[in-house]
């Protein structure tokens, strides 16, 4: 996640990001490579710790998987398909006219928006497919989503980066200049205790700048309001986040 004016909210966090954020479901790299032109090459931008990237190797021949943060490339399982790189979105080190799909996977907010699509134009084969990938908040069930909602509005509200609004939005504000295809729907779906929804929360952006101006007291109140409605901990919960997708060909 980043680019030239690179904001680094992660790289602290890359081994609990690695740890605690959920992957995409098979079912969006297996549709995203149906729709590909050929399937020698995907490049994916803003990779984190490669949640995607490890789902487009399956296939991929390549997998060139980009971050501008050296901590989350090192946090990313090596694989033998996946050409991990610290580098930003806005500078792939890939050749012209080479990639036949560019994702962006919960990044493209960090990015130089223009400066990124400039070099899509540059590695994109003609007729390649792009795809950029969100997911906002998360759903439990009407027990419990109030609590996490009103903490991720309310208590976290002017915590987050102004860059979330974009995530919120589902890309929907960005411009996007390709010929769009509607996606299907999608969503991520987990199950996972509350050790692990707690682990996963811990690695929001916004979390990590309440903690550091000392608001450690509000999350450790959210955790014990959270910890009182889920019942054991080890439960198991399924958790959902619906995707939003913005794909087209260039």
């Amino acid at each position: 996640m980043g680019g030239s004016g690179f904001k680094d909210h992660f790289s602290g966090m890359a081994a609990r990001y690695a740890a605690f954020r959920p992957s995409y479901p098979a079912a969006l790299a297996a549709w995203l490579a149906a729709r590909s032109p050929a399937r020698e090459l995907a490049w994916d931008a803003g990779c984190g710790s490669g949640q995607l990237s490890r789902l487009l190797a399956r296939h991929f021949a390549r997998v060139r998987a980009t971050d501008a943060s050296a901590e989350q490339i090192a946090a990313a399982d090596p694989d033998p398909r996946i050409d991990f790189a610290a580098a930003p979105a806005e500078r792939s080190g890939l050749g012209p006219a080479s990639a036949d799909l560019v994702t962006a996977a919960q990044a493209v907010h960090w990015f130089d928006l223009p400066a990124f699509y400039a070099e899509i134009e540059r590695v994109a084969r003609p007729g390649a497919l792009v795809a950029l990938i969100a997911y906002g908040a998360l759903r439990v069930d009407l027990h419990l989503d109030p609590l996490i909602l009103g903490f991720h509005r309310g208590t976290l509200g002017d915590w987050w980066p102004p860059e979330r609004r974009l995530v919120e939005d589902g890309y929907r504000g960005l411009e996007f200049p390709f010929r769009e295809i509607a996606p299907p729907e999608m969503a991520i779906a987990v199950d996972w205790s509350l050790p692990e929804l707690l682990g996963y929360i811990g690695t929001w952006s916004a979390v990590k700048r309440l903690r550091e101006a000392g608001g450690a007291a509000a999350l450790d109140r959210f955790a014990a309001a959270l910890a009182e409605r889920w019942g054991a901990p080890e439960a198991k919960r399924q958790v959902r986040f619906p995707l939003a997708l913005r794909v087209g060909y260039r």
